[in-house]
């Protein structure tokens, strides 16, 4: 890296994940076929520029179901769906696509299978969020919702003889979510594992990736959008891997200037909604301000790739 001007650290992997990729392209693939308008269940994933984006192009966002004329087109979104949400489509009429993650989808199916077999689930993650309704909405009698490690405590007694599982929401930060399970095993030793790991692996990576240049950084920059979790995420991991600053944009022009004063070096990721454009807005917006040597930090490369829903694929 030359010594003459400042420095951006690129954090890889970094932005689209597959499963963000499968939705958005779920939308625009539907609109193809289908015209527009194509409603789409809540946001398609978090992220302001892509929902701008699909709506310009017909894609119509509603919060319910029930806002969607009977008999119409609804995607629903990256994050899950309940099998209440499911039921409440089928009773309109709706031709309902699934862009659910697939990642999502495995959590699904574990959470039903464990309440089959008698278990009770200490479910991981954030209250209100989509993903986690899905996921509790699998089997809601028996899924107790642990948001922090405050959310221990606040979990009834249950029996020794009582089988416990523990499942998370698949966005969080891969280091506080060991924590909160550390804990959640000091109160019942009996507790097991899920038979994989529930945080995905862009979650994963993406914050691994950080972790690796948050220690060269004065600053470290993430896109991505207030309601994302996994870019608010990446903000929490960078300060704690070491960057004196963090800060969550959506676009370039809200980076402060105030922000860059005394700083050479700054560290640039974007969360798993994010698209590649917006990142490369963040690096000519700086290049602008005199840092103009920009260095790929790459911790692994990604191959995974998701089939679109049945009803989009194309036939050969």
């Amino acid at each position: 890296m030359s010594d003459e001007g400042k420095n951006i650290l690129l954090a890889s992997p970094r932005g689209y994940c597959a499963g963000v990729d499968r939705a958005v392209e779920t939308v625009e693939k539907a609109l193809e076929k289908y015209g527009d308008p194509v409603y789409v269940r809540k946001e398609i994933v978090h992220n302001k520029y892509v929902v701008k984006t699909l709506e310009e192009r017909g894609a119509v966002f509603v919060e319910e179901t029930d806002e969607v004329p009977e008999g119409a087109h609804v995607v629903f979104s990256a994050h899950g769906v309940s099998p209440e949400v499911r039921e409440s489509a089928l009773q309109r009429n709706l031709l309902a696509i699934d862009a659910s993650c697939p990642l999502v989808t495995k959590v699904h199916n574990e959470a039903k299978r464990f309440a089959r077999d008698g278990y009770q689930i200490l479910l991981v993650g954030h209250e209100g969020h989509e993903e986690v309704e899905g996921t509790a909405g699998e089997a809601p009698e028996v899924t107790h919702l642990v948001d922090g490690i405050e959310g221990v405590e606040a979990l009834p007694d249950f029996p020794e003889d009582q089988p416990l599982v523990w499942l998370s929401q698949t966005t969080l930060s891969v280091d506080e979510t060991l924590e909160i399970v550390e804990k959640l095993k000091a109160r019942f030793p009996h507790l097991e594992d899920p038979p994989s790991d529930d945080i995905c692996y862009a979650t994963q990576n993406r914050q691994a990736a950080v972790k690796n240049i948050a220690p060269r950084c004065e600053l470290v920059i993430v896109v991505g959008s207030q309601n994302s979790s996994n870019s608010k995420r990446l903000v929490e991991v960078a300060l704690e891997a070491g960057a004196k600053a963090s800060y969550l944009v959506d676009y370039a022009h809200q980076i402060d200037d105030a922000w860059l004063e005394g700083v050479t070096t700054v560290g640039l990721t974007s969360g798993a909604s994010v698209p590649e454009i917006l990142v490369q807005e963040v690096v000519s917006h700086l290049g602008e301000r005199g840092f103009t040597n920009a260095e790929e930090v790459t911790t692994t490369v990604e191959t995974i790739t998701f089939a679109l829903p049945r009803d989009l694929r194309v036939r050969s």
